[in-house]
């Protein structure tokens, strides 16, 4: 069941909570996705685990009041909500873009968070989006550099953005099972409300926008500088990536590691794609509930 909290900035964050012991897990979802989609890992992890998994501002039942223009809009929510429900002392789970917002919060935030699990997350260097500005024209394709040029893309393509303009069910089911899917999908039912769910998101260009520009990294690139900010994450990291992921590349996964240095483990999940929950959840879970027990001390020795 949501619950509902105020946040100071003036926005509304709803959360699900599933009691348990005194080690308290949250939750960040990724883009077109809610705390919806955590429903089966939350069910799933051992009762020891007390459980928060958040809508981010602009999806789910959160309000969005002020749009983001950057992931740290994001992370900021993050530390609002925190600070709001008294969260002291917790590990952090970030799937996709909720990755990025883990990151950008664990490094302006140290000592809230003990312990980071990033889930098919996007790079510390971002995710690019790129842009033909509507021309149709592949080989005109560029990295896009401003919000519009990315407004301008969707708007013009109306592929992703279209479905959620016209509340389009299959067509957004349809882009699934390509991209997420690809081998496993959720019970009809549970499909059924996953994707009703993700309607409900307000903010697709700009969040497509905060992961354009989005760079903890101490390399530039043609469009962001490095904050450096990712030096600040001095925590023990599980790196989690399907060896089928076709959203984040092997590229972008290398580029978390090489950035995170020797406070980061890598492991595969075998014959997982985008969404390891739904592709084998029982290899999630292991690979997560070892990492928190041991709290990442001599990680690849369990394995």
């Amino acid at each position: 069941m949501l619950q509902k909290v105020q946040l100071s900035n003036g926005e509304w964050i709803s959360y699900r909570k599933r009691d348990g012991g005194s080690h308290v897990l949250l939750l960040i979802h990724g883009n077109m996705t809610s705390s919806k989609h955590w429903d089966v890992l939350m069910e799933s992890l051992d009762a020891k685990y007390t459980i928060y998994a958040i809508d981010l501002r602009g999806f789910g039942g959160s309000s969005y009041r002020q749009p983001i223009t950057s992931i740290k809009d994001f992370s900021e929510d993050v530390k609002h909500f925190v600070d709001a429900i008294q969260l002291k002392h917790f590990s952090m789970i970030g799937w996709s873009t909720g990755g990025a917002v883990c990151m950008q919060f664990v490094a302006n935030y140290p000592g809230y968070c003990q312990r980071l699990i990033l889930l098919a997350s996007a790079s510390t260097r971002g995710y690019p989006f790129y842009s033909d500005l509507g021309t149709g024209n592949q080989a005109a394709l560029k990295r896009a550099s401003t919000y519009q040029e990315v407004l301008v893309d969707l708007s013009k393509t109306k592929l992703v953005q279209g479905f959620y303009d016209t509340k389009n069910v299959e067509g957004l089911q349809s882009i699934w099972n390509a991209l997420i899917y690809t081998h496993q999908q959720p019970e009809p039912v549970q499909y059924e409300a996953y994707v009703e769910d993700m309607l409900s998101q307000q903010n697709l260009a700009e969040v497509y926008h905060a992961l354009n520009i989005f760079n903890i990294s101490a390399i530039d690139n043609e469009i962001a500088k490095g904050t450096h900010e990712v030096q600040h994450i001095q925590i023990p990291t599980l790196v989690l990536r399907g060896d089928r992921d076709y959203v984040i590349t092997k590229q972008m996964n290398d580029e978390i590691m090489q950035d995170l240095g020797p406070c980061a483990e890598f492991r595969s999940l075998e014959n997982c794609g985008h969404s390891p929950l739904i592709d084998d959840l029982l290899q999630l879970t292991s690979k997560i509930e070892t990492f928190l027990e041991i709290g990442g001390q001599n990680y690849a020795l369990k394995q």
